[in-house]
């Protein structure tokens, strides 16, 4: 199978951009070369991790860079996407770590080198464990800790970052990790997800006005993870039901960014003592204008009412699901793109993670992924169909570049475009890699 999109899509020309990404902690390993963050000592305790691993090693990436970046290189793409790791930059003192700096200097130059983009993600969810200690997100004072790595990294970096996110998936880091507690540091507490969400959005605000000064010709912006939710059925109660989860559960995120307030509908469902404390002029500091909103999209939500709890949540019956057990519904990316444009006034926007787990097999040193070839096929329309529905999305990145430490699901779930042999870090492109590399190198010019 082949990638395919109309001729005319703005998609299958260079003006457009395609990308790969990752996130340090799924990644790079050498843990001893760093200071402990909270998924370490997630890691640490029993029935955390669904396989008992860890990100110790993980695919050795601060050791095998370089090839990495080969791979990366040959996939075609204009640009890669990947986090700086917090403990690995700074000290506990908030001086600079050199070491960890310059690692991320060298990798850096080797993309301007090869002419691929760098697009940096300051915080995917490897929060230094000091600081969780000192209270984490539940802390205000974790927003300006956060400000000032924004701050060294952005002046370190110097002219070398096409563009910055503060945060990937507020959502995740605050309700995974506080509310419900299934992600690091574990902690299950309405209120306390609630307050890590505020000092979040704290902490990308702060961090977008030192970025808009330390780096003004860059795009500075943050990503969120959005699934649209759809009613099971027709029923008011259900239609009710979705509307909500959304609020609840996404919109909390960008409702502050770009009218500057959480939405009526979930500050109604949450009791009043879980509400967050919110600061004179903090809702200012967040709405700060955006250069681009990053989306990460992989599926769908169907609600049901529940009278408990206000929304519930299935899969329809007879839905293709991937490997982590979310349905395949390509037209929700459309229906997500298109909802976001009439609620908000959006700025660009770049897809900024899509992908899928699959059962992949390793035959005779290939890995013949279909199904998640299929995947990128069918979500790639529905970009273009947003598109022409006049939403505007200048980019794509697939999650992710190579199998690697799937949080609390470890090492089960694969959702690379190139196959990882744990046990050896050998690499292996997949045919949907190749053939993402074939649509990317094919592009018209403009």
């Amino acid at each position: 199978m082949k990638i395919q999109l109309p001729a005319h899509s703005p998609l299958a020309t260079n003006t457009f951009t395609y990308g790969v990404a990752t996130a340090a902690f799924q990644i790079e390993g050498a843990a001893d070369q760093r200071l402990p963050c909270i998924w370490d000592t997630f890691c640490a305790q029993p029935g955390t991790i669904s396989d008992g691993s860890n990100g110790l090693i993980a695919c050795d990436h601060i050791n095998r860079w370089r090839d990495d970046l080969a791979l990366i290189e040959q996939l075609n793409v204009d640009a890669y996407r990947f986090s700086v790791s917090w403990p690995r930059v700074m000290h506990a003192d908030g001086s600079p770590n050199h070491a960890g700096l310059n690692f991320y200097l060298a990798l850096l130059d080797a993309l301007g080198a090869k002419g691929i983009k760098a697009y940096v993600t300051l915080y995917h969810w490897d929060l230094p464990q000091h600081l969780e200690d000192a209270g984490g997100w539940q802390n205000r004072e974790t927003a300006y800790k956060f400000q000032a790595y924004a701050d060294l990294v952005s002046r370190t970096f110097g002219d070398r970052v096409h563009s910055y996110a503060t945060l990937n998936e507020p959502f995740c880091s605050a309700y995974l990790g506080y509310e419900v507690g299934i992600h690091a540091p574990g902690i299950a507490c309405q209120k306390a997800g609630r307050q890590a969400a505020h000092h979040l959005l704290l902490a990308h605000g702060l961090a977008m006005q030192v970025l808009q000064k330390n780096s003004p010709n860059s795009l500075n912006g943050i990503v969120l993870n959005m699934s649209p939710g759809y009613p099971k059925t027709q029923s008011l109660e259900d239609q009710e039901a979705a509307a909500l989860a959304e609020d609840f559960l996404f919109h909390w995120y960008a409702e502050p960014l770009f009218n500057c307030r959480y939405p009526a509908r979930a500050l109604a469902h949450i009791p009043a003592d879980a509400h967050p404390h919110i600061e004179t002029g903090d809702m200012e500091i967040i709405g700060q204008p955006l250069d681009y909103l990053g989306l990460n999209y992989y599926t769908r939500g169907v609600y049901h009412a529940d009278p408990a709890t206000g929304f519930g949540e299935t899969i329809p019956n007879g839905a293709q699901v991937t490997d982590m057990g979310w349905e395949v519904f390509p037209q929700g990316l459309t229906d997500l793109l298109t909802g976001l444009n009439a609620r908000y006034a959006l700025p660009p926007v770049y897809i900024t993670e899509n992908g899928a787990a699959m059962k992949d097999q390793l035959r005779q040193g290939e890995v013949n992924d279909q199904s998640r070839l299929a995947y990128f096929q069918s979500h790639l329309r529905a970009v273009h169909n947003a598109v022409a529905a006049g939403v505007d999305v200048q980019g794509y990145f697939a999650w992710s570049l190579m199998d690697n430490f799937e949080w609390a699901l470890g090492y089960e779930k694969r959702f690379g475009i190139v196959h990882v042999d744990y046990a050896t870090q050998k690499r292996t492109i997949k045919a949907s890699g190749h053939a993402l590399a074939a649509f990317f190198g094919s592009r018209s010019r403009d």
